[in-house]
């Protein structure tokens, strides 16, 4: 069932999920999910009262309730990342809750041929988010999984031909980023961040907010999404 949270006003915990593919997957892609974490209660108290410039307190008030979950098929032993890194998961495909954000990073492998279960779990992961977020050639598995055909995406700017001749049922673009509906991908590795600050103008931006305040003090991206600008 499609989640029916309001992300500019939640009235619960949002839950956040990545999806980890059996895979190796780029460390870059997955990255961006920090900037969601900076605005969350769990960072934010414990944080110095004076952090931020101007009404701290106000600021602090917009803290949202988040809960992270990093999800594999087996949710058991390690997942790879690039750079030697490697993550424990945090849930299974049986054992996750329904996700309010989805986001997905590349497996570094071009010719990686995800399994039924992790086909199958993508859709449902779509299908009950209010977001789904893929970064670089994170939207590999979800154009196999048929969640992204009748939609504009975009990819990294190589890839972007080969990908309208592959999969002419969706609108490919050169864009840094782009949303169709709740669905939101972007060009290569640290484009990912450009999708981010976006989201995240998107549901918690603006004048006076905190989504306002972590952007600028994290020095995040501040570009177009065009890359011409």
């Amino acid at each position: 069932m499609p989640s029916s949270i309001d992300l500019s006003k939640p009235h619960r915990r949002i839950e956040v999920g990545v999806l980890l593919m059996n895979g190796m997957t780029e460390v870059l892609d997955v990255s961006p999910i920090d900037l969601i974490h900076g605005m969350g209660k769990g960072l934010l108290d414990n944080i110095a009262d004076d952090f931020f410039p101007g009404d701290n307190t106000k600021l602090k008030a917009q803290g949202l309730d988040i809960g992270f979950h990093w999800v594999s098929e087996s949710g058991q032993g390690t997942n790879r990342l690039t750079s030697g890194m490697s993550i424990v998961p945090t849930d299974s495909f049986a054992t996750c809750p329904p996700l309010d954000i989805v986001l997905m990073g590349a497996v570094l492998q071009l010719d990686y041929k995800p399994s039924e279960a992790e086909l199958a779990f993508i859709r449902k992961a779509h299908e009950e988010c209010a977001a789904f977020l893929t970064i670089c050639g994170g939207m590999m598995q979800p154009l196999q999984a048929g969640i992204l055909k009748g939609l504009t995406c975009t990819a990294p700017q190589p890839m972007v031909p080969m990908l309208r001749q592959m999969a002419p049922e969706t609108n490919w673009v050169e864009k840094r980023w782009v949303r169709d509906g709740k669905v939101w991908t972007s060009g290569v590795l640290l484009n990912g961040q450009d999708l981010m600050v976006a989201f995240v103008r998107e549901y918690w931006g603006g004048e006076g907010s905190l989504g306002e305040a972590v952007i600028q003090m994290g020095c995040w991206p501040l570009r177009s999404a065009n890359y011409d600008e």
